[in-house]
């Protein structure tokens, strides 16, 4: 006899309504960018300046709010709580390695690159572009926004997940169960679904986004290496080739696939970054970054509630708070896949490990590529600043790691270790997307291989519509939109987190 949502060969079932909702909504977003590209972009810079300038200031509190209530959860009496088994699901390292992987993609190496450039010439409070105090502060800022305040959107969602799987022993990883403390029985109903979907949809708004900028940064590298043009059927053919690795990844599962690609991406990153930190101006890698540790830990407070009310610079609409709605978008994914391989480990063990591993894993990311690239400009070796103000970014990055020395050899282990980064985000976003469309999933399970494969080429459809209208701002601004309606769901997160923990005994 068959017991309802237990495995068979179908797998676990699937939640039809999740499911071909979530589907007709991507589809609903996709095809007009693919049918009127030139009025698609322009619509959707009127839109984002519209949410920046009405809706901006939330993302802002709400990155205070969240960032001081997980550490409070860390450090009171619940930090404590015992996330399901006293053994590790994983080991410390696969761990690390699966939630650094999923939650960076590409996006650190894009922007640990070259995101200083931007800086120099828009600089931050008002100051002097291309000065001293401006490159100083372009070498720092990237290390605030993807430091601790973005860690922590993932550990929100994460404990919320993990409390209601693990001890309440509901079996399900949908973002409407870490909410029906405070929902109750409509966790179930409309409202439940309703923001299942939201979460899906800005899931799959803000890794289009990822892979948007991504597949143009391995295409520049590819056509380096091969000496071919960079064409959009180029840009497919690798989108392609990365859909179908990570494709095979998500298939074979969290253990043998995830975790082993996980490891073999990690391990390859620490390798190139000690390669360039070595080979490269270590002197100045080693002055600039210790010059930016110091810069963020006195201005912290001023970046994190920097307004910017009397200027019209546009620094915080367009960077800072992009950044928090990009967190806010995939906080809920990451919650879900932050859960499901952290059984065994105490909630503090989850909260500070998600945000010190994550955020000084970023941290070197952007204190050895970025300083690397920017010793190269500052030096005149490289016109990397002239290369992003003609809108070649991706190239740039391309000819920062071709000038190392071998640089076909260096270059070759880049494309493939950006590759593996894009591979082992996107495998676990498929997992988790067929996680949240399944109707019951228990610890030992993983959700059905027809979904995981399914979401896994799904994917696809928004990055390669997005890259086909063009432009970073099109980007951003599908972040925005999809990131929205989760701050609504990070409130209700908060407050049923809040109200569990309370009656926990």
């Amino acid at each position: 006899m068959k017991i309802e949502g237990s495995p068979d060969r179908r797998g676990t079932p699937t939640d039809w309504n999740i499911f071909t909702i979530s589907l007709l909504v991507l589809v609903a977003c996709t095809l007009p960018l693919l049918i009127w590209p030139a009025g698609s972009q322009q619509l959707l810079l009127q839109w984002k300046v519209t949410i920046e300038d009405n809706f901006g200031t939330s993302y802002q509190l709400l990155s205070i709010a969240v960032l001081v209530f997980v550490f409070w959860i860390a450090f009171s009496k619940y930090g404590q709580i015992k996330l399901g088994t006293n053994t590790y699901n994983f080991s410390t390292f696969s761990w690390v390695s699966m939630l650094f992987c999923a939650g960076v993609a590409t996006g650190i190496i894009y922007w640990g690159t070259i995101e200083w450039a931007y800086y120099m010439d828009t600089p931050p409070f008002g100051l002097e572009p291309g000065s001293n105090e401006a490159i100083e502060f372009a070498a720092t800022y990237g290390t605030f926004h993807w430091g601790i305040v973005g860690w922590a959107y993932y550990s929100l969602p994460a404990v919320a997940l993990a409390y209601v799987y693990y001890v309440k022993k509901i079996p399900m990883l949908r973002i409407s169960k870490a909410c029906q403390r405070v929902l109750g029985s409509q966790a179930d109903g409309v409202v439940g679904k309703t923001i299942d979907i939201l979460f899906m949809v800005g899931l799959l708004g803000s890794t289009g986004t990822s892979m948007g900028l991504g597949t143009p940064m391995i295409t520049a590298g590819v056509s380096t290496l091969l000496n071919i043009p960079d064409t959009f059927v180029l840009k497919l053919i690798v989108i392609l080739f990365c859909a179908i690795v990570f494709s095979i990844s998500v298939y074979m599962g969290l253990g043998k696939g995830i975790k082993r690609l996980s490891n073999l991406n990690t391990t390859t990153a620490i390798i190139l970054l000690l390669v360039i930190l070595f080979i490269g101006p270590t002197v100045f890698i080693v002055k600039m970054s210790v010059n930016s540790l110091g810069l963020l830990t006195q201005n912290f407070i001023r970046m994190i509630t920097w307004t910017d009310p009397l200027t019209n610079s546009r620094f915080v609409e367009d960077w800072s708070i992009f950044y928090w709605a990009w967190w806010v978008a995939v906080g809920p994914f990451m919650g879900i896949f932050i859960a499901k391989i952290s059984g065994g480990r105490t909630i503090k063990e989850m909260i500070l490990g998600t945000i010190l591993y994550g955020g000084a894993g970023c941290a070197l990311f952007y204190a050895i590529l970025g300083n690397y690239a920017l010793h190269m400009e500052l030096s005149g070796q490289l016109p990397i600043l002239e290369m992003v103000r003609e809108g070649q970014a991706a190239q740039a990055i391309a000819t920062i790691i071709a000038s190392l020395g071998n640089g076909t050899i260096v270059l070759t282990i880049f494309c493939l270790m950006s590759i593996i980064f894009m591979a082992t985000s996107f495998d676990s976003t498929s997992y988790t997307l067929a996680s949240c469309a399944t109707k019951r999933l228990e610890v030992h399970q993983d959700p059905s291989r027809w979904q995981r494969l399914f979401w896994a080429f799904t994917l696809i459809l928004l990055p390669i519509a997005l890259m086909y209208v063009g432009g970073l701002e099109s980007l951003k601004l599908a972040v925005l939109i999809s990131a929205l309606p989760l701050v609504f769901v990070y409130l209700l997160i908060s407050i049923s987190l809040y109200l569990n923990l309370k009656e926990h005994q």
